[in-house]
């Protein structure tokens, strides 16, 4: 199988770094002041071996808490203004948003979890594909 795009060349480390550069932004877009997490193993490789051996995506969980339930629901309409306006195309609205940019090469999903007992707006930020410099590359990140 062929992807339908060439993909970049970074090894894992640059990516993680530009990954935490667009959940920083993504923040900022929603907003809001809370307690940042990074629930579970935060950021993790998918390797995207149906494609080569080479190639891998990275996904970023991350989530805001200690809020009201006033500020969760700011934070999604603060998205739902800010995302058109910075390069996100919105293809699903709710109950949450799912974006992508095709410009950063990014997709993201937010969730208010303003149900649970502690309530959290939760973030999975993934990147496309990148082609790392070895096989080795990938599997060490």
């Amino acid at each position: 199988m062929e992807l339908p795009y060439t993909p970049e060349r970074m090894d894992p480390d640059p990516a993680r770094a530009k990954t935490r550069e667009v959940s920083a932004r993504l923040l900022e877009l929603a907003g809001i002041k809370g307690k940042v997490t990074e629930p579970g193993m935060g950021m993790s490789v998918v390797v995207c071996d149906e494609y080569g051996q080479d190639l891998y995506a990275l996904e970023h969980r991350w989530s805001v808490g200690g809020m009201t339930s006033d500020q969760y629901d700011a934070g999604m309409q603060n998205l739902r203004k800010a995302l058109g306006g910075n390069g996100w195309k919105i293809s699903k609205d709710s109950p949450e948003i799912q974006a992508s940019n095709e410009t950063e090469h990014f997709s993201v999903t937010v969730t208010a979890r303003t149900e649970a007992l502690e309530p959290t707006l939760d973030f999975s930020v993934s990147s496309r594909c990148y082609r790392a410099a070895s096989h080795t590359a990938v599997n060490k990140a």
